[in-house]
């Protein structure tokens, strides 16, 4: 097997078609030079298979009359399908081929692989040059139909990386797909690094020869009952690391295939680039030519955050990490230190939770062996297959796919950076022989969350979710829901609701991730069931109360606003603000940290006896410049009194930040409920973040006629979770009517304003 064997293979079949076509052309023809025989497609390149159907072209000028040649081409033909060979022919003139060409996209494309075998070679060598001419010439026409095949080829054979039983030629990342990408080359619409999937083409061809045997039998579908026979011929391990490779290689195909599209819609009619500006977004990237890239000159060998920077924003933006990018920071990796900065970490959880475009970003990283340098755990489950009837991917990509779904699940629980963290890693025990993949995934996990720079208590949160993460599933389908014990088990095991909300919000994503085999309206509707009455077993749980904060000096002055840790210090800022409590006060001040550029991270406010303390964690905006503590004071005086207005100049900012929309994100969710232990109103906005959040909602709960007690901020990867505690004027917590009338309203102006 090999590319030898097949070049081999099709010299010899040439050498058998010379003979016998230039002997039925002399017995057939009056004039035997008039005619040609041309191999195309595969067999055009040279690259027979055992079974492949030998594709010929009987190209003739048009003078001898149609019974004749019919004469002759079965004369030709019949020998070899008495031998069993399968034939697919096409007998046409110059004129009759460019015009079937110029209507049929699989005609164009297999002309561009025409190799003369015997005859006149003038009448081959004119059609091969009217193909590739036609095939430039109309690139505009052909390219949006051949991407059209490649999408109905995807959905009718899946993604050829995650099956379990994959079509090694039609799947999406098979040999038909870097058919593609050749035609694609041969356009001159983009340039193709046809180079980065010869070792693809090679293995997946080798497969496929060897799946063939010498049947004469086209068979391209690797069954599970052929997997083993195959690996052992190929002499690999085992059937596991046979469809590991396999798996490889048709990602390099699929991530170079994603890669050439991009490139095609960010080009101009005539195929060439456009040539546009570099805008800078953060330090040290700018978008280019629709992707995001390194900034010329960057000083990548110091900068270890740089790759996951590119990552979350390349993610969040919904735009390809370019390659060069990719290739830069390989070629300059610089490990992170252990734990990993709250940057780094921040950006790790919002590349997670970005959805779906988190997987073309992830794939590129893994793509340049990135992903296994800031996380080796990753390298075990790298392209791991799962060889059971549920699953429908590998270990690898189910983990993304859990993640994504997780993503949509963030509005449903108080701690998306944990949800998002178990999701990506919730599987990684998996392919230890011998041990339970769920204990030996809490093992591996503890230290690894440890080293991505979360505390104690989250890391036992998080192990708590990856050993436990088939614990509802379980237990919903196989235990009496009635019995008190059942529910007793679980909340035993869980202890609280925020643990069981985000083991519901992980059991979802796990099982929608699987698939309908895994996963089903019945099966949901049991998890939910079961969460509900264990619920309703936790009610007596304390909810947790407001943060008690005190001033870090004296109060001395009505307005006094002190940065606690410059930039020079660390990343992030801590920035103290005392003030004599006045209705819009916590608006303009969470408005004075949008224009100042200043993102929230996470703060705390609260009042007591008319005097509102607040902490905020702030990080610097790229290229902006850190505003001193006697300007943000100045900014915030005129911002109480009217001179200065926030609201238009947080517009603005808005209106820069919607140039590029980004992904799509679930819409904002409010919630309103009384707080018995703080004798309040708790209003709970969970949304994607973006500039002036938090100035929109308080504005609007002043607007209402209540006063905001107390707030806690806090942003966790993109995702913005803001808690605020609201009393009316009398001091008592809103009724229920009125409190949910405020959600609505907070939360219609969110969506109004996205």
């Amino acid at each position: 097997m090999g590319t030898r064997e097949r070049r081999d293979r099709s010299n010899k079949i040439d050498s058998a078609l010379r003979v016998s076509f230039l002997q039925a052309a002399d017995n057939y023809l009056s004039k035997p030079d008039a005619i040609s025989l041309a191999a195309v497609g595969g067999y055009g390149r040279g690259e027979l298979s055992p079974g492949s159907d030998l594709d010929l072209l009987i190209l003739h000028d048009g003078s001898e009359k149609s019974e004749v040649i019919s004469e002759f081409v079965n004369a030709f033909l019949y020998p070899l399908w008495d031998q069993g060979r399968a034939v697919d022919h096409s007998v046409r003139t110059r004129s009759e081929t460019r015009e079937v060409a110029s209507e049929d996209i699989r005609v164009a494309l297999g002309l561009l692989d025409l190799r003369h075998i015997a005859g006149n070679s003038e009448i081959s060598s004119a059609v091969s040059s009217d193909a590739l001419e036609n095939w430039r010439r109309n690139a505009g026409k052909y390219l949006p139909k051949l991407r059209k095949s490649i999408q109905d080829r995807e959905l009718r054979s899946g993604e050829l990386a995650f099956l379990l039983e994959p079509d090694l030629k039609e799947a999406r990342g098979g040999l038909r797909d870097i058919n593609a990408l050749r035609a694609i080359e041969m356009s001159g619409a983009v340039t193709v690094s046809l180079a980065r999937v010869g070792e693809s083409e090679a293995l997946l061809s080798n497969v496929r020869d060897v799946l063939h045997g010498e049947s004469l039998k086209a068979k391209d579908q690797l069954l599970l009952t052929e997997q083993d026979r195959v690996a052992a011929i190929m002499q690999f391990k085992d059937a596991d690391e046979l469809m590991l490779e396999v798996a490889k290689a048709a990602r390099a195909v699929d991530y170079l295939m994603d890669l050439t599209w991009h490139r095609i819609d960010s080009s101009d009619s005539k195929g060439w680039f456009k040539k546009s500006k570099p805008q800078n977004i953060d330090k040290g990237l700018v978008i280019l030519n629709s992707e995001i890239t390194i900034e010329n000159d960057y000083p990548v060998t110091s900068d270890s955050a740089l790759g996951l920077r590119a990552a979350a924003t390349a993610a969040q933006r919904g735009l390809p990490l370019s390659i060069d990018a990719c290739v830069l920071l390989a070629e300059n990796f610089l490990e992170l230190p252990t734990p990993w900065p709250k940057e780094a970490l921040n950006d790790l959880v919002s590349l997670i939770g970005a959805g779906t475009s988190m997987i073309r970003v992830f794939e590129a990283l893994d793509q340049e062996g990135l992903i296994e340098k800031w996380i080796p755990e990753w390298s075990h489950v790298r392209f791991l297959p799962q060889r059971n009837v549920l699953h429908r991917h590998t270990v690898d990509r189910h983990m993304l796919e859990t993640a994504v779904r997780a993503a949509n699940l963030t509005r449903t629980v108080k701690r998306a950076d944990i949800l998002l963290v178990a999701a990506l890693f919730h599987d990684i025990g998996k392919g230890f022989p011998d041990k339970d993949h769920s204990e030996y995934g809490e093992e591996l996990i503890v230290p690894l969350a440890m080293r991505l720079g979360f505390d104690e208590a989250d890391c036992a949160q998080i192990a708590l979710l990856v050993r436990e993460h088939l614990l509802l599933s379980a237990v919903a389908t196989r235990r009496d829901l009635e019995d008190p014990a059942t529910i007793a088990f679980v909340v035993d095991k869980l202890k609280d609701p925020e643990s069981l909300q985000l083991l519901h919000a992980l059991s979802i994503s796990d099982g929608e991730a699987t698939g309908k085999s895994g996963w089903s309206d019945w099966k949901a509707g049991l998890v939910a069931n079961l969460v509900s009455r264990c619920l309703e077993a936790m009610a007596g749980i304390k909810p947790v109360s407001q943060p008690d904060l005190l001033p870090i000096e004296p109060i001395t002055e009505d307005l006094k606003i002190s940065i606690v840790d410059g930039p020079e210090n660390k990343e992030q800022i801590e920035i103290e603000i005392i003030a004599k409590d006045q209705t819009g006060l916590l608006s303009a001040v969470a408005g004075l940290m949008t224009i100042s550029r200043l993102n929230v991270r996470s703060a705390k406010t609260r009042t007591t006896d008319d005097i509102a303390i607040m902490r905020w964690l702030v990080e610097l905006d790229a290229n902006a410049v850190m505003p001193t503590a006697e300007k943000l004071l100045d900014q915030l005086k005129k911002a109480l009194s009217g001179d200065l207005d926030l609201g238009r100049k947080i517009e603005e900012r808005i209106e820069n930040y919607r140039k590029y929309p980004g992904i799509p994100t679930p819409p904002p969710v409010v919630f309103a409920s009384n707080d018995l232990a703080t004798n309040a109103t708790i209003i709970e906005v969970r949304m994607h973040d973006r500039p002036g959040i938090l100035f929109s909602v308080a504005r609007a709960i002043s607007r209402f006629g209540v006063d905001i007690k107390s707030a806690i901020v806090s942003t966790l990867g993109a995702e913005a979770f803001d808690t605020l505690y609201v009393t009316d004027l009398s001091g008592q917590p809103l009724t229920g009517e009125r409190a949910q009338l405020l959600a609505t309203k907070v939360e219609n102006i969110l969506i109004t304003h996205l």
